[in-house]
């Protein structure tokens, strides 16, 4: 009797540890930036730029507007994630590759130019918009083309493209300021820090529709190099790389790419070219 009511308790414990087990292990997924694989209650882990008006941009309220997190809420809604499923972390221009090898996110649509040296450490989806490099200058400024700005003080981010264009093909003798986000750039500009900042126009035409800045700024009008969105994973996950890649065809074919360039850019008179080919460039 003694040896049975030992046997039925240790059996209890054991299945008490087990069920722990099994619950503790369904929330653990930390190589894919998702707790679960394809919603079902859990969430997904999605990187965004912070400081970006009309791509990227967390509100004062907490929520986050732009571009790119329109195109970022439609393809997890297709890998099956509602909006209240997204963790949305921000990923600046330096951090995208290390956040993506990590884990920290599933994928990031963070105004992420698609080139061939990022592509040998991470695989891109789409790409989902055209941009053209530009420059944003004040106003009155006298600055019309790229060689203007030598001698010129000029502003972009850190890990950009768009500072490594100027430097090697542009303007090589411009005075290039890197600092870690674009509203730096922009605040520099405004207190005449610098002279000009560079990056998509894109990203500069949302800028320069804000109410605070209405008015001081103009953009230059110049196609300096072409900017082929695309969304970042991580290399070798080529089912999901598959599967946003059908979301993103979606997104044009049904409508609601041309919604969002209309709803992000059009208050700033930016000109868009049409929606890019989905999979082309990025083999």
């Amino acid at each position: 009797m003694k040896l049975r009511k030992i046997t039925a308790a240790t059996a209890a414990v054991l299945a008490l540890g087990l069920a722990a087990t099994a619950c503790g292990s369904s929330d653990d997924d930390s190589d894919s930036g998702s707790s679960a694989s394809s919603g079902g209650g859990g969430k997904i882990k999605v990187g965004i730029k912070y400081d970006q008006p009309g791509i990227g941009l967390k509100e004062p309220d907490g929520s986050f507007s732009g571009f790119d997190v329109d195109v970022a809420t439609y393809v997890a809604k297709q890998l099956g994630y509602e909006p209240n499923q997204i963790e949305w972390v921000e990923t600046k221009s330096a951090d995208r590759e290390t956040a993506i090898s990590r884990g920290d996110v599933k994928f990031i649509a963070a105004s992420y130019s698609i080139n061939d040296e990022r592509k040998q450490k991470v695989d891109f989806a789409g790409p989902y918009l055209l941009a053209h490099q530009d420059l944003l200058v004040k106003k009155d400024s006298d600055i019309a083309k790229g060689t203007d700005l030598n001698g010129k003080k000029l502003c972009s981010v850190t890990g950009s493209t768009s500072a490594q264009n100027v430097q090697e093909t542009i303007a090589p003798k411009a005075q290039l300021k890197e600092l870690a986000g674009y509203s730096e750039c922009i605040a520099a500009l405004q207190n005449g820090a610098v002279d000009a900042v560079t990056t998509d126009d894109s990203i500069l035409a949302g800028f320069a529709a804000q109410d605070k800045y209405k008015g001081q700024f103009k953009l230059a009008g110049l196609k300096l190099s072409n900017e082929n969105y695309g969304i970042g994973l991580k290399k070798g996950d080529s089912a999901t790389l598959g599967k946003i890649n059908d979301a993103l065809t979606k997104m044009v074919s049904d409508g609601s790419w041309d919604k969002a360039v209309k709803a992000n850019f059009g208050p700033a008179g930016y000109k868009n070219d049409p929606a890019p080919k989905i999979g082309d460039i990025v083999k």
